[in-house]
């Protein structure tokens, strides 16, 4: 297992320019390759380092088959940009002119890191915060429009590829084992999902910006002041900028963290509120606004979490060949995938 010593971390800090000494340091996220493959040598650690004078930092240390030190130094100019655009964000440290050094510990070659360290981590997500986090995300985006800015890298949320909310590919990988008398009813399904992707092709042209992509309750962080700030762009990458409000603002309403009291009723209250606060910042055209009912639609009805991965999941339904459940599920789906006449936008 990749471990690191105050000594590593000090000769880290001493390249970045940190004239402070380490004085201890406490783990912050460990991702565990060794689970899958106990000879893997990929890592992802960061760390939370305290100084002897000075505010504390963090150390992220990276060694991942679709990372490069390329892609991590554009992520972090992206992120140095926001922050000089006002945007509330960690400082990102420079070596030799680069937000990224590549580094050999106990035999493992990783790339890492420095940053700021912030305080005021989001654990739960509330009305007013939803609000406050759309905002934040069309300023992101204004900035990188203006400022022509792109990260070349694969994000969570592209409508048009797989991503974190739907899953067309897993559904449509079943066909062969539906039923007969249940097939045209998967079909009128996969019918309404291509009539709708139609629909949605004008969004395929928009140029292209370079988004956060993970704006999610660990990964934001309240400031003195009251404002929202953001950190980690591990998932940085360009996206049309559309997808990514409408895609962030779904994965706000259902997935994060909420009150005690917060009941699948609010899904939509805090949608509509995340996209508010967006809108104030960047106005939504008439063309994208009528195409929100269609992305809702297709993510609602291919939603991962019932398709793939829920014990009761369609995909475990047909393996389980629970005929009845199948069914269901199909006219689940099919009820799910018909245009929504709420008007959230």
């Amino acid at each position: 297992m990749f471990q690191v010593s105050i000594y590593d971390i000090e000769n880290i800090l001493s390249d970045y320019g940190v004239l402070s000494k380490p004085v201890s340091f406490a783990e912050l996220q460990r991702y565990d390759y060794k689970q899958n493959d106990a000879k893997s040598k990929e890592v992802r650690l960061i760390i939370k380092v305290e100084l002897s004078d000075g505010m504390p930092l963090v150390v992220r240390f990276k060694n991942e088959h679709d990372v490069t030190l390329e892609l991590i130094d554009k992520q972090s100019e992206f992120a140095e940009l926001l922050l000089k655009s006002g945007i509330p964000t960690p400082m990102q440290y420079q070596s030799a002119g680069h937000f990224v050094r590549q580094y050999v510990i106990n035999g493992y070659e990783v790339m890492v890191t420095v940053e700021e360290y912030v305080d005021g981590e989001i654990k739960c997500v509330e009305l007013e915060l939803a609000k406050k986090t759309g905002r934040l995300l069309a300023r992101t985006h204004a900035i990188a429009q203006q400022n022509h800015f792109h990260v070349r890298n694969k994000v969570l949320f592209d409508a048009f590829d797989e991503n974190d909310l739907f899953s067309v590919h897993a559904f449509s990988a079943l066909e062969d084992q539906i039923q007969d008398e249940d097939k045209y009813l998967f079909q009128s399904i996969m019918e309404k999902y291509r009539e709708y992707m139609k629909n949605l092709e004008p969004l395929k042209k928009e140029p292209r910006y370079a988004v956060q992509g993970d704006i999610s309750n660990c990964n934001l962080y309240l400031t003195a002041n009251g404002d929202v700030g953001l950190f980690d762009f591990n998932r940085c990458g360009d996206n049309s900028l559309y997808c990514d409000a409408v895609m962030q603002g779904v994965f706000e309403a259902r997935l994060m963290d909420y009150p005690e009291e917060h009941t699948k009723a609010d899904e939509s209250v805090y949608l509509t509120a995340f996209l508010e606060g967006y809108q104030e910042i960047r106005p939504f055209t008439d063309v994208q606004k009528n195409m929100f009912p269609y992305l809702q639609a297709i993510i609602s009805a291919f939603w991962s979490a019932d398709i793939i991965w829920n014990n009761n999941s369609l995909k475990n339904e047909v393996k389980k060949g629970n005929h009845t459940a199948v069914r269901k599920w199909l006219e689940v789906i099919y009820e799910r995938i018909k245009l929504s006449q709420d008007k959230v936008i």
